[in-house]
């Protein structure tokens, strides 16, 4: 058996240390390497990509003309986007410039001074791998930190969250150097300066806050961003990098449309998109091609909205992403989700704080003997490998009651909280009786006949809303007057009006909890909701048997 090295995963500063290339300053992206526009702004001293991108435009782009909305006075004609190298010339790069690797005997003070003057920092120990410089990718840009950076600077921007925005007094002073933008100009006689498009004022912001507060989503499918909202400085801290991807990708589309204008509102939400299908489980060469043509035109926008200063390395690297995804595939293989998550792990398994390597390697040499010993258990014993699942819903057989239950009647589940008893409205109570009709297999050749006898005089839609509104009234009296079984007379009679009602509902491994918070932010007034009620209001579907 033999191993080989297909590429490697990490964030930003580690790229650096895999690779021997620099990602600070002017020359921090390792594909642009120093064929690259980005310039130090002369106020706020910070390297910006601002206007770099209009070079991988399309040659017929008119952007490429426009000297008011980037740079003043600037055109890109005929400038072309930098030329991609291979792993030969890179390697044919670092020989020439003599670049050692750390472990050689001085290594520091040669690579120290070739630095100097180019962005290499070292020779990686990689290039002894026979194969390696003909890998087309080494190493992997990392999209989930990139994502969470591009996702801070524009929401604390937009929020002008002090010493977190990238619109400042320095920022506005390099809009007055670069760009033709008279209305974001610093008032020389005051000392002030307005918002700008891309900013919320007070009242915009506590709308913002108020809604992302009372955001509820499906159980575990993100956490719970309320505890994020700082109500009486109106910003969001503490956010971590899954919560920034939601975010980013799921509700800045949502969240801005009626606080922000609507260019700033389009170009945001396209990047949303943007992050949204380059991380889709499955990737087709077409669609990583035009994400690759698409995503100059997004960062374009952006450049037209926002100063300067807000483009640093983290707003170019998405300009990469796609031609990563081209050649690498799906990003779920090559991020650092699951490396940041083990690394949490071992980070909880540190006991003596004095010892922290020895901690975490006595912690997994107990998990490595515990896992494998759990394989000998009996089937009875709930190990690692089949624990009892995060919303275990009791594995309840038919209820006891029933003799001879119907299939719909046998799920297993479990009720939280606190019963009460009470009547069904009489809405609830036709909506009950319908769901249980509809999706019960056994009554499914009825239901045939029931259409049979409709088709002729309606139009499929009719169909749908006649089964909804007629058809348990009309089984009602066919069970009356046709069917000997006992137990689908009873059934055709329809439920109970009394009924018990719960908090919530564990069912099939969902935790059905949040469709009351969600109902609540609906009708404060309901402060109970019963599993028909949930199953109407919730999870009622159609019914998937041929009609």
């Amino acid at each position: 058996m033999r191993v080989a090295l297909l590429w490697t995963v990490s964030d930003f500063p580690a790229y650096s240390m895999l690779s021997g290339w620099s990602t600070h300053g002017k020359y921090a992206c390792p594909y642009c390497m120093e064929d690259t526009n980005a310039f130090q702004l002369r106020n706020g001293g910070k390297t910006s990509w601002f206007d770099c991108h209009r070079r991988f435009l399309a040659k017929a782009s008119p952007l490429r003309k426009d000297k008011k909305n980037f740079v003043r006075g600037k055109m890109v004609i005929n400038d072309d986007p930098p030329a991609l190298r291979s792993g030969e010339e890179i390697l044919a790069e670092i020989e020439s410039l003599g670049l050692m690797k750390v472990t050689e005997i001085g290594a520091d003070s040669v690579n120290g001074r070739i630095a100097k003057n180019s962005g290499w920092r070292k020779k990686s120990v990689f290039w002894d791998l026979p194969y390696w410089k003909t890998n087309l990718i080494r190493h992997n840009l990392d999209v989930m930190h990139i994502e969470k950076n591009v996702f801070d600077n524009i929401f604390n921007t937009i929020m002008c969250v002090p010493g977190k925005s990238k619109d400042n007094a320095k920022a506005r002073q390099d809009i007055r150097e670069y760009c033709h933008r008279p209305s974001l100009h610093i008032d020389s006689a005051t000392n002030t300066y307005i918002l700008g498009c891309y900013a919320l004022d007070t009242s915009k912001k506590q709308k913002l806050c108020e809604w992302v507060e009372k955001l509820r989503f499906p159980d575990g499918y993100a956490s719970n961003l309320g505890r994020c909202v700082d109500p009486k400085k109106l910003r969001m801290f503490g956010m971590k990098s899954h919560d920034c991807h939601i975010f980013m990708q799921r509700l800045i589309p949502i969240a801005f449309r009626e606080l922000l204008p609507n260019p700033v509102w389009v170009a945001l939400s396209e990047l949303s998109l943007f992050f949204r299908s380059l991380i889709a489980k499955s990737v087709s060469l077409k669609d990583m091609e035009v994400l690759e043509s698409e995503i100059p035109k997004i960062i374009c926008k952006l450049e037209k909205i926002f100063p300067p200063s807000f483009f640093d390395s983290m707003e170019h690297l998405p300009i990469h992403l796609a031609y990563e995804a081209r050649l690498a595939g799906p990003v779920q293989f090559r991020w650092m989700y699951p490396f940041e998550r083990y690394l949490k792990h071992l980070k909880n398994n540190v006991r003596n704080k004095a010892k922290v390597e020895g901690s975490m390697c006595n912690a997994y040499l107990v998990e490595e003997v515990t896992s494998f010993c759990s394989y000998y258990f009996e089937d009875h014993v709930f190990t690692l490998h089949d624990k009892v699942q995060r919303n275990d819903d009791g594995g309840l057989g038919p209820t006891p009651h029933f003799v001879g239950n119907f299939s719909i009647f046998t799920y297993p589940g479990r009720p939280m909280g606190k019963s009460k008893e009470r009547y069904l409205t009489e809405q609830e109570y036709n909506a009950a009786h319908s769901y249980v009709l509809l999706n019960c297999p056994e009554i499914a050749p009825y239901i045939q006949i029931f259409v049979d006898e409709i088709t002729q005089a309606m139009g499929e839609s009719e169909v749908d809303s006649s089964l909804e509104h007629n058809f348990p009234i009309w089984f009602q009296t066919y069970a009356r007057n046709s069917i000997i079984d006992e137990t689908l007379v009873d059934l055709s009679v329809g439920p109970s009006r009394s009924c018990t009602v719960y908090p919530g509902y564990l069912v099939n491994g969902y935790n059905l909890d949040y469709a009351l918070e969600m109902w609540r932010l609906l009708d404060p007034e309901a402060h109970l909701i019963s599993l028909k009620q949930l199953m109407d209001r919730v999870i009622c579907v159609k019914s998937g048997f041929s009609c």
